[in-house]
């Protein structure tokens, strides 16, 4: 009889085995999964988009080591008959767009509608701001 216990236990041992590395496994492709899936909701998924209007403040190229272009815009919610500026806030945004920086740096001082893309989380190569331009128009 031992040789039929002796025989009978390795079996088991591997069959233990063999459903443990299968769990495994499949634990290890969900971990997978929710990291690839988190990963692209924070840093890659487009949360908004849309158009603002208002006076072209500033545009600069700054940064430590990542240089990327900045810009800020002052949106005007209250305006007078000489198109001042009542009421206002700041919209700060970042441009990706190489062939959109040269038009940004000519229109300072203008009113302008940009596209913009809202992400979830800001990244330190692509800007300060978790709003992306990537289109520019003079408001006439």
């Amino acid at each position: 009889m031992s040789q039929n216990e002796s025989s009978e236990k390795p079996v088991m041992k591997t069959g233990f085995r063999t459903q443990s590395k299968k769990v495994f496994r499949w634990l290890l492709a969900i971990v997978v999964l929710v990291v690839i899936s988190i990963t692209y909701v924070k840093y890659f998924y487009t949360y908004s988009e849309g158009y603002r209007a208002g006076l072209l403040q500033k545009f600069s190229h700054k940064g430590a080591i990542f240089k990327t272009y900045e810009g800020e815009m002052i949106l005007s919610s209250v305006s007078t008959t000489r198109d001042v500026a009542i009421a206002s806030d700041k919209f700060l945004f970042s441009v990706i767009n190489k062939s959109l920086i040269r038009q940004f740096d000519t229109l300072q001082g203008s009113t302008v509608i940009v596209h913009y893309k809202q992400k979830n989380t800001k990244l330190f190569w692509r800007g300060d701001s978790e709003y992306l331009v990537d289109s520019v128009k003079i408001k006439r």
